[in-house]
């Protein structure tokens, strides 16, 4: 099994030499020798139909994989895919709902970050441009070695604002 991880994410790393229809293929062909409802499997479907801007075909795969049990490392990478499938396709309340509630469970881990830069973008597509920004800013600043604190507080009277 640890094999077909190693083989996925050989297609992941060479994909920029790839077309996306390859990347595709690839991927569905490593699909295929998993189970039907193989959580993992599913959401590799769902990836590689997300790099391949099929994002329609992408979303009911991620759902899947969600809803079939993903493991704890995998779950958050998807829940923030299928956000980021769901803005793309122009459903940014649905979006937005999801990533506000992956920050609630992942208030201060290696997920707090990537959730809070597409919640930004799915603030953003919504119209919400301010609350965007004071999301970005808010993430932003755990990561500035200076002017963190200050930043942290111009996030919450940009978002108090509103």
């Amino acid at each position: 099994m640890d094999d077909w991880y190693a083989r996925v994410s050989a297609v992941w790393a060479s994909a920029s030499e790839m077309a996306d229809l390859d990347v595709l293929a690839a991927i569905d062909a490593l699909v295929a020798e998993r189970e039907p409802d193989d959580p993992a499997a599913l959401f590799e479907a769902a990836s590689a139909r997300d790099y391949a801007d099929l994002e329609a075909e992408a979303e009911p795969l991620y759902r899947r994989a969600i809803d079939g049990g993903l493991d704890e490392a995998t779950l958050p990478r998807a829940v923030i895919q299928l956000a980021s499938t769901l803005r793309n396709l122009g459903r940014h309340e649905e979006a937005v709902r999801m990533l506000e509630k992956q920050l609630h469970e992942h208030p201060g881990d290696e997920w707090t970050g990537p959730t809070a830069a597409f919640l930004a973008l799915a603030l953003a597509s919504r119209g919400d441009e301010r609350d965007a920004a004071s999301v970005a800013l808010a993430a932003l600043a755990d990561y500035l070695p200076v002017y963190g604190n200050s930043v942290r507080h111009y996030a919450i009277e940009l978002a108090a604002r509103g």
